[in-house]
């Protein structure tokens, strides 16, 4: 017999997306109640709480919501489909409570004002703009390898644990909060994911669990990934959803940081946004710049994207294709192509010329 309860969480499903429709066109509503009013007690509340697991309770999480959907395939496949009314309404329940907890727990964070508006800057440049930026990122990132390489041909070593890694990521942010105070991070649930595995197969460096804001780190990327990762995982804990804005708040964590591999990780994360923007814009001028660039710092690419190489799959296009589709679907109307915007914030964040870096 079906049950009330039941029923109305199943109708809640429909009325949910229609208040996240309606509540998408009021972003300045989003940013002052949620994102800077009661979202920050949310997050500093769950990761307090699960902070001190030395394990992804989310990982778990999503194991068990995997176990419990084969079970209820199964069954119905048993079942044969009886009874749809029953279960169809079951099922709508449960996905009703789970989009409730998404969004009351994070997911409302896709709907705040764009970060260019709040910061108060442009999000388009010119021609002549990205190249100074790419100039002078050029600039900082030869200084930097040449500090931390044995040579200029040679790539920059990271011999650090992976958990000093993770608990130096914590510096970065401390070094913005007096700029930006809404980047303060306390209560640390910076972890390793479980599925680190598969998730190198799938393509993707890490993510952040909306049901227990839990960052996770794939941690058998290269080392030279991880401080601009775990920075872009906790950029996701603070409230900043979108893909290219959390990629900007870790271009910022790791550009200020006190360790100069953190910032050689974050200037060559820069560079590699404006270099490939240069590349669609003008291959010519692309090529010109590139010869200025210390041999080294392209192994240091060359190195993740070997990683990436080995674990390609003829999956991973679909993995892809679904997270694209997530993206749009969260108001990312680009969905991936919208992290090119990361360009935009730092050509009009840091200047025509780039001094401020």
């Amino acid at each position: 017999m079906l049950k009330k309860s039941t029923l109305f969480l199943a109708i809640l499903l429909p009325l949910q997306i229609i208040f996240i429709k309606i509540l998408s066109g009021f972003p300045q509503f989003v940013e002052i109640y949620y994102s800077l009013g009661i979202y920050p007690y949310i997050s500093r509340a769950m990761r307090f709480t699960l902070g001190f697991l030395p394990f992804s309770l989310g990982d778990f999480l999503y194991a068990a919501l995997i176990i419990s959907l084969i079970f209820w395939v199964v069954r119905r496949i048993k079942q044969r489909f009886r009874n749809p009314k029953i279960w169809l309404v079951d099922a709508l329940a449960s996905l009703s409570i789970i989009y409730f907890c998404f969004n009351l727990f994070w997911g409302f964070n896709y709907y705040r004002l764009p970060l260019h508006q709040s910061l108060e800057i442009e999000n388009d440049y010119t021609m002549e703009q990205l190249i100074s930026l790419t100039q002078r990122l050029i600039e900082k990132s030869n200084t930097l390898h040449d500090e931390l390489a044995e040579n200029d041909s040679v790539k920059v070593a990271f011999e650090f644990s992976k958990n000093d890694l993770f608990n130096k990521t914590i510096d970065g942010y401390l070094a913005l909060k007096n700029d930006f105070p809404e980047l303060e991070y306390r209560s640390e649930a910076l972890k390793r994911s479980l599925y680190s595995i598969p998730l190198s197969y799938m393509g993707f460096n890490g993510y952040l669990n909306p049901l227990t804001n839990e960052a996770q780190v794939n941690s058998i990327i290269v080392p030279y990934k991880i401080p601009t990762t775990a920075s872009h995982e906790i950029g996701h804990q603070l409230g900043f959803a979108k893909e290219n804005e959390a990629n900007f708040i870790a271009c910022l964590a790791t550009l200020n940081h006190p360790d100069p591999y953190f910032r050689y990780s974050g200037f060559t994360f820069a560079l590699n946004y404006c270099l490939s923007e240069l590349y669609l814009r003008d291959q010519e001028k692309f090529q010109e710049v590139k010869k200025t660039i210390n041999p080294g710092i392209l192994e240091n690419y060359r190195e993740v994207h070997e990683f990436w190489l080995k674990h390609q799959n003829p999956f991973e296009p679909l993995f892809q294709l679904t997270y694209h589709q997530y993206l749009k679907a969260n108001n990312q109307a680009d969905g991936l192509k919208s992290y090119s915007y990361v360009v935009a914030l730092l050509v009009n964040y840091y200047g025509e010329d780039g001094n401020n870096l």
